[in-house]
């Protein structure tokens, strides 16, 4: 068994795509009509090409509330590994990306949480020992 796909709510499906793609990195994958939205996922240039990513449209009531909910909390909705938290806090500060944690050591991880504009905050994580 595998992860094959999993999804982040986003309250606008093009603005995420030009945020996960122009300021994180990732490439799309699939875009295709569903409905009156789209099946958009984006994968990693660094990881496998088979685990995606769907930015998935909030619009249902119970998905709105649920990312609310979790973002008034201050919690990550997904985590993305990185080799280096710091260079990449560095990067992404540069293109005007809010972090509501910066680098923070914790044990055998250091972690920053971001707010990807879409109405999710992000945690990054570099594994310190492998």
């Amino acid at each position: 068994m595998k992860i094959h796909l999993t999804s982040v709510f986003v309250d606008d499906q093009e603005k995420a795509l030009t945020f996960y793609t122009e300021v994180l990195g990732f490439v799309k994958k699939m875009d295709m009509p569903a409905g009156e939205f789209r099946w958009l996922t984006v994968v990693s240039p660094e990881g496998s090409d088979d685990i995606q990513l769907i930015l998935e449209p909030n619009n249902n009531p119970a998905a709105l509330t649920y990312q609310k909910a979790i973002f008034d909390q201050g919690i990550a909705a997904t985590s993305f590994a990185v080799e280096d938290v710091h260079q990449e806090y560095e990067r992404m500060k540069k293109l005007g990306v809010a972090f509501t944690i910066e680098p923070t050591s914790m044990g055998p991880i250091t972690m920053a949480v971001f707010n990807d504009t879409c109405g999710n905050l992000i945690q990054l994580t570099q594994l310190l020992i492998e």
